[in-house]
């Protein structure tokens, strides 16, 4: 039975380490400054990333968080989200480490901190 993958979350501004194994920008819009091919992004997975009535609704307000989970959830739940989360963990499987990256400055506040979650309960 392979090792369980663990899943690591980070800000993709944040220079690469050895150990964030294989980084996964989950952001739907790119990040500012970066070329297409800079090592910090890694594969950009868009697909997985909330929708834009989502985070402009969200807009990373801390109060709105518990319910910015649930509607995320229930997003992911969806035809197209649940194919969106099935790619990310299918990229994820095997690995020892993957690393989410995004933009955003507040990590436990993140799409990333919710997926990395998600993906650690399946």
């Amino acid at each position: 039975m392979p090792a369980k993958t663990e899943i690591r979350v980070a800000r993709v501004y944040d220079e690469p380490r050895p150990e964030d194994g294989q980084r996964i920008l989950v952001d739907r819009v790119w990040p500012r400054g970066f070329r297409k091919d800079d090592p910090r992004v890694g594969h950009w997975f868009k697909d997985a990333a909330p929708s834009r009535e989502l985070r402009s609704w969200y807009n990373h307000q801390p109060e709105r968080f518990d319910e910015f989970v649930t509607r995320y959830t229930d997003e992911l739940r969806t035809p197209q989200g649940a194919a969106a989360f099935d790619g990310l963990r299918e990229l994820t499987r095997g690995k020892k480490t993957v690393t989410l990256v995004t933009a955003t400055r507040d990590l436990d506040g993140s799409q990333a901190a919710v997926l990395a979650k998600l993906l650690d309960q399946h």
